[in-house]
């Protein structure tokens, strides 16, 4: 299984980027993809997640009305669009998918995914 994020770069703040995340390797359909965040010194947190089934979605607190995770079935992509950036977004992103079905509640922890892509940098600055 491989997972490639792209679409990282330098915005300014109110700014927007759109993230992808090509997933290849599935044995069957993914079950889900999350999108997390790693700024300098921090630990690794749960940005949002979408289901390949239904297209259910979850968002952290922190993000909600700002970003929109989205998913093109068929092609195994999905998206992470974030609008009005904010220099605390500023951050390693990174896709990643769990190798088998778990509970919904804990897709924002980054201990339920089993594979990760590399990461694509964020910075948010004037």
């Amino acid at each position: 299984v491989q997972l490639q994020a792209s679409g990282g770069g330098l915005v300014q703040p109110g700014g927007s980027l759109r993230l992808s995340c090509a997933a290849s390797g599935f044995a069957r359909d993914y079950y889900a993809i999350g999108w997390f965040r790693q700024a300098p010194g921090k630990e690794r947190e749960g940005v949002a997640w979408i289901t390949a089934t239904d297209g259910m979605t979850d968002y952290a607190d922190s993000v909600k009305g700002r970003f929109t995770i989205s998913r093109v079935n068929g092609k195994n992509t999905v998206y992470l669009q974030m609008n009005s950036l904010k220099p605390e977004d500023t951050a390693v992103y990174y896709c990643a998918a769990p190798r088998d079905t778990v509970p919904r509640y804990t897709l924002l922890k980054p201990s339920a995914y089993d594979y990760w892509g590399q990461g694509t940098l964020v910075t948010v600055s004037s």
